[in-house]
């Protein structure tokens, strides 16, 4: 890998360098929030509850199924990005070998 990137002119080890560090920052990124978002969600076991439990309210269920759904929703998103950042940055580094 190395000696392959040594014959890469200027213009091009730094566009890969930009790339390459731009994804694994947003990766990380991505992969934090993710987290944060997995942990705000409600758990489905009777015994263990989520950070954010909600009141047994007619308005606490309503509020906590609509944020539980954007929760839900916004989870898939990010693992998402951080499926298709993973598959550009390993194409990235193949296309420069």
């Amino acid at each position: 890998m190395l000696s392959s990137l040594l014959v890469l002119n200027d213009t091009q080890w730094v566009i890969y360098w930009i790339g390459m560090i731009t994804c694994l920052v947003v990766i990380f990124l991505a992969a934090l929030l993710g987290i944060l978002l997995v942990l705000f969600q409600k758990s489905n076991s009777d015994g263990i509850q989520g950070i954010t439990a909600s009141s047994e309210t007619f308005f606490g269920k309503n509020r906590g199924r609509s944020i539980e759904s954007k929760l839900k929703k916004w989870s898939w998103i990010v693992l998402g990005v951080i499926g298709v950042l993973s598959i550009v940055a390993y194409v990235i580094q193949v296309v420069t070998l």
